[in-house]
């Protein structure tokens, strides 16, 4: 007896528990209730759908539970169309049980009969949603989505303060990357509900992706201050991650942790990651130690912690996680460029570029798919920019050849850097030359016009080279417009006129990085027109914005040392900056320089000399050295270097040939001549 009444028995547990409102309506006599009589009868066949539905996942998702399932809830919206919950609930059923044909057949049929019936429009719209995305190919079905839009385009408009189906729209018209009108859908769905949170985080997103970074993060700041949680703090970290407003990200996944401890091993890595990016390297480096503790297998974290120790110049550490990487995946090619990225900051740029030659090696095809060439790409414009930091100016731009060969749209790019690595290497004919070809075949690249433009303000050429960049202005880089500009105006010594672009590209500077560069440009134009106080105020506005600035360092020591101002602080600028960048030729000259200045003779040989195994066609550091053996009394050698120095200065660009420091270097010379003649000496070369 019991078994034969168990299944009823269940079947009135069932809707006890999860139907306690439809429960009474079954009990009671029809005449006592106080709702009306379609809507009793929507309790009652509700009740019933829900009961064939739990049935049939009791039973292995019978078929004949479903089919009764879904005829009882056609019964129930059919009693009361205002019921959208059981629409919903519908859709759900038909997804839950494989249905999705069917019920597009269904619902699309009732809308033939009845286009007005919104219910019916919810159903279809749902199961469209639903068929949008295949789980196992990992595609969009386009045509899935364009009729999901459809349906609820529909459906709010004739139901405007529907604000679930706004927010559906919102999220379609996102898939299908229209932001204008996913803006608009969410809007709307905040116009009905002002505090909704996923319209809020989906508004956020829409304007991340149009680079409204700003507006994306006050929204999930709203929203995170709301109802803080552990999904809305890291969707806000992740908006300051695309704003690079890493510090930021961090302090809000550090907040997140401590809400969710339980999802602190998801959010520890994004952490870490921030705290790299934001130069917390100990907190960084202690997260990744952690990480790599609890998985050793763990290439990323060995990986991130090579690259910490790398910037906190621990070389040992740096090599031995770096070997610790390779060991896991030696094939990782993000592994064996951080390796690249590590002899370059030994100063083993001859390993570094045979590593990244053999990188290029291993990993060469005769055919590439778009990902592999665009990584391809990659390397190879890397190794032609070693090349080029190494004065080995004919590898360079064979490499930029080839490049353009792999793929045809780089083609302007390396063009245009094919020129550009002429004018480094003081080639101008040449650069001017292929400058002009690469102009004629992409007039409308905006990089070929910018280097020609350069090239041109190098050569003399100063109001062509005007002119031409002046037609780049068009509303959207109207700032890198105005910068180039003062670069032009300064080389040409037409100083008010590159103080109004710098002025120009000042009021239109946003983040700190582009404040930071209009500082530093007017610092070294002021420095030009010798307004030494004015510069230095400058230099200090810059490393105000960014103490770590190497290259506003570098300028202010070498601006005070060179004037013989100050020298103990020039000197501590100027190591500060080489610590930071210990194999920039420019910045070991300044260092040389102030060692001068002090009287420290052998320290200003040592760096000298260093500075011209990176910059050996540089006259000014001839120049010095040449000072430099000269107090140390070594008088042949000096008048080598200052011959040098002339040889440098003649191959220089017009633009940048200084009569005053020729004129010097020649008195020099001179001089040097003839003491040489009364000791008796011959001149080198002679």
């Amino acid at each position: 007896m019991i078994r034969s009444t168990s299944i009823w028995s269940r079947q009135r547990r069932i809707i006890a528990v999860l139907l306690p409102g439809a429960f009474l309506a079954f009990g009671q006599p029809a005449d006592t209730k106080k709702l009306k009589q379609d809507r009793s009868s929507s309790y009652y066949y509700y009740s019933l759908g829900r009961l064939y539905s739990e049935l049939a996942g009791v039973y292995g998702n019978r078929g004949d539970y479903f089919t009764k399932a879904i005829e009882n809830l056609r019964l129930a919206l059919k009693s009361d169309p205002n019921a959208n919950f059981i629409a919903e609930e519908l859709s759900d059923l038909y997804i839950q049980s494989g249905r999705l044909r069917s019920a597009v057949s269904e619902s699309e049929e009732a809308l033939r009969q009845n286009p007005e019936d919104l219910n019916e429009r919810r159903i279809l719209a749902r199961i469209y949603t639903r068929m949008i995305g295949d789980s196992q190919g990992n595609r969009l079905d386009e045509n899935m989505l364009k009729k999901a839009t459809e349906q609820y385009a529909r459906i709010v408009e004739r139901d405007p303060k529907d604000g679930a189906s706004w927010l559906m729209l919102g999220r379609l018209h996102k898939v299908g990357q229209n932001s204008v009108e996913s803006e608009k859908a969410y809007k709307k769905a905040l116009e009905i509900d002002a505090e909704n949170e996923d319209a809020m985080s989906g508004l956020a997103q829409v304007y991340a992706d149009l680079g409204d970074n700003r507006r994306a993060s006050e929204l999930l700041q709203k929203v995170a201050a709301k109802n803080p949680s552990a999904r809305s703090l890291a969707a806000l970290a992740e908006a300051y991650e695309q704003m690079r407003e890493f510090s930021l990200a961090a302090e809000t996944l550090k907040k997140a942790i401590e809400l969710a401890p339980s999802q602190a091993p998801q959010l520890k890595r994004a952490l870490a990651q921030d705290l790299l990016f934001s130069d917390q390297l100990e907190e960084a480096e202690k997260i990744y130690s952690e990480l790599a503790a609890e998985e050793p297998r763990d290439v990323q974290s060995h990986l991130r912690l090579s690259q910490i120790y790398r910037q906190q110049r621990q070389w040992e550490k740096a090599r031995a996680a770096a070997d610790k990487a390779r060991e896991i995946d030696p094939n990782n090619l993000e592994v064996r460029y951080n390796e690249v990225n590590l002899y370059e900051a030994e100063g083993k740029f001859t390993q570094g570029i045979n590593l990244m030659k053999d990188m290029l090696t291993q990993t060469a095809k005769r055919t590439y798919n778009q990902a592999e060439r665009q990584n391809r790409v990659l390397l190879m414009e890397r190794l032609a920019q070693m090349y080029r930091n190494t004065e080995q100016t004919q590898l360079a731009i064979d490499t930029y050849k080839q490049i353009a060969e792999l793929d045809s749209d780089t083609s302007a790019r390396s063009a245009a850097q094919i020129a550009d690595t002429y004018r480094l290497a003081k080639e101008f004919t040449k650069a001017e030359q292929e400058a002009d070809a690469a102009y004629r075949k992409y007039p409308n690249d905006r990089l070929v016009r910018l280097v020609r433009a350069g090239i041109y303000s190098e050569t003399g050429k100063t109001d062509v080279a005007i002119a031409d960049v002046k037609q780049l202005f068009d509303g959207k880089d109207d700032r890198e417009t105005h910068v180039t500009l003062a670069q032009i105006y300064e080389k040409a010594k037409r100083y008010d006129e590159a103080a109004r672009e710098i002025d120009a590209a000042e009021r239109m500077s946003k983040s700190n990085d582009e404040r930071e560069t209009v500082h530093f440009m007017r610092g070294a134009l002021y420095e030009k027109q010798k307004k030494h106080d004015q510069a230095e105020a400058e230099f200090r506005k810059v490393l105000k914005v960014n103490p770590d600035s190497a290259a506003a360092m570098n300028y202010l020591g070498y601006m005070l040392a060179d004037r013989g101002e100050r020298l103990q602080e020039a000197l501590k600028l100027i190591q500060q900056a080489v610590e930071r960048e210990p194999f920039n030729g420019a910045y070991l000259d300044s260092l040389g320089w102030a060692y001068y200045r002090l009287g420290r003779y052998d320290e200003a040989e040592e760096n000298l000399k260093r500075s011209l195994e990176r910059v050996s066609r540089d006259p000014t550091v001839h120049d010095h050295l040449g000072d430099v053996y000269l107090k140390q009394g070594r008088l042949k050698e000096a008048v080598a270097q200052w011959q040098l120095a002339l040889r440098e200065w003649e191959s220089s660009s017009p633009a940048d040939r200084d009569s005053t420091e020729i004129a010097k270097v020649n008195r020099k010379l001179e001089n040097a001549k003839v003491r040489l003649a009364r000791e008796g000496q011959r001149t080198p070369n002679q």
